[in-house]
């Protein structure tokens, strides 16, 4: 699962352009600006073609998915 862990950082950390969702997995990446609708939208679709995984854009509030962790305690659930 680690490894999961750490694709989905990279992932994130390539959409956000920050090394910061990596060093601190628990930080609001709405609330510091991080990531927006576009973002997110990149990022389902970074996840589909680089993991396989499918989320559906409705299928988790942007409160289920706002810290690099719960993104991905959900990636991690698909796998």
């Amino acid at each position: 699962m680690e490894n999961i862990r750490e694709k989905v950082l990279a992932i994130l950390a390539e959409v956000c352009g920050d090394e910061v969702v990596i060093e601190e997995p628990d930080i609001n990446i709405v609330d510091e600006g991080l990531i927006d609708s576009f973002g997110y939208m990149e990022l389902l679709v970074s996840l589909e073609s680089e993991l396989g995984v499918v989320i559906a854009p409705t299928e988790y509030t942007r409160e289920e998915m706002d810290t690099p962790s719960k993104i991905a305690s959900i990636v991690e659930g698909k796998c």
